[in-house]
């Protein structure tokens, strides 16, 4: 309890750390981003002989050199060019048309799409020791090409990873009530948590969705039988209470029909007309009610 309260305060502070250092504008991996773009000017003499021999070369060979300089981009894709393996100056490039050195210049393509993938099912052990099954979906896209391709072997890969084992530290911290109940404020966690983490990767993660929370059986029984023994408690009850208002509706028509014995008669007659509207093959013989009146005194 102690040891998870204190991850929970440290994940906290370094979150609050996070967002001042990015309302300052002070953030790190601006600095990085800058120094990978401004590289190629550090790559020395000898680069910058390769360089100017790879330009020559491509200027001999014309125009046959031209197509394999030219080089296409889509609408949804950047490409991070390489020289000598230093990110060339001005970053991702594209969408559209740009030029490369065949001899020294390499490049990779990122799709900037959003990528959408299913957390597997995780077994996870919830605050109050139940064990259940969680899966959920996560919706993210690459904000930072140079960062994704420059800091991270794999970036996608990496995400995926980070996706399940925060869902296992966010769950572990809450109880089955919780996990049940409060599914957005979760999912909102796991997003803030997840967003922080993968900022240094050029990873925007967008939304966070749970879709399935699985009980094990005995537990799903257990449930299924306190639910069913409450519900046949309210009924007991409601049944008390009606007994309880007829019994006093009835007491209240008894004291009606006592102050006046005419009423009783009118009552008795009453029931005779109900039973005669129905088909039946009763046969009722009315009696007055001084006669039984009379053998009530004998």
């Amino acid at each position: 309890m102690d040891s998870d309260n204190e991850r929970v305060a440290m994940r906290k502070k370094n979150e609050e750390a996070r967002r001042r250092e990015r309302q300052a504008g002070t953030s790190t991996h601006d600095y990085d981003v800058e120094a990978l773009e401004n590289s190629d000017s550090d790559i020395g003499l000898c680069g910058w002989l390769l360089v100017s021999l790879s330009i020559l070369l491509m200027l001999v060979t014309l125009p046959i050199s031209i197509w394999m300089c030219i080089k296409i981009v889509k609408e949804y894709e950047r490409a991070i060019i390489f020289r000598l393996g230093r990110i060339l100056r001005g970053g991702a490039k594209g969408p559209g048309l740009f030029f490369i050195l065949p001899c020294t210049d390499s490049f990779i393509n990122v799709d900037m799409r959003t990528i959408t993938f299913d957390i597997p099912p995780q077994e996870v052990l919830t605050k109050d020791s139940v064990t259940v099954s969680v899966d959920g979906v996560v919706y993210y896209r690459v904000q930072n090409a140079t960062l994704a391709v420059a800091n991270i072997t794999n970036a996608d890969a990496a995400t995926r990873l980070l996706a399940q084992t925060t869902l296992r530290n966010v769950l572990g911290t809450k109880n089955l009530s919780e996990i049940l109940s409060d599914r957005e404020e979760i999912a909102h966690s796991m997003q803030s948590t997840l967003d922080d983490a993968t900022d240094d990767w050029g990873i925007k993660v967008e939304r966070v969705e749970i879709k399935d929370v699985k009980l094990p059986i005995q537990l799903q029984r257990a449930m299924a039988a306190e639910a069913e023994a409450t519900r046949e408690a309210r009924a007991k009850v409601i049944a008390a209470e009606g007994e309880m208002n007829a019994s006093r509706a009835l007491k209240e028509a008894s004291l009606v029909i006592s102050e006046s014995p005419s009423a009783l008669q009118l009552r008795y007659l009453q029931t005779l007309n109900t039973i005669a509207a129905e088909k039946n093959s009763t046969i009722i013989f009315p009696l007055p009610m001084e006669m039984m009146q009379g053998f009530m005194k004998n």
